[in-house]
């Protein structure tokens, strides 16, 4: 887990068209980070 403040580890995973998008191609920008739980699971 990481820690207030600590900096994102690079990443890459498909956007919402299923093309790979990296957190290195926003570099020097504000990135918010968005995720839910699979539809349908407890929790």
């Amino acid at each position: 887990m990481l820690t207030a403040g600590s900096q994102a580890p690079d990443f890459t995973a498909n956007d919402q068209d299923g093309s790979p998008t990296s957190l290195a191609d926003y570099q020097g920008n504000w990135v918010l980070l968005w995720w839910y739980p699979k539809a349908s699971t407890p929790g």
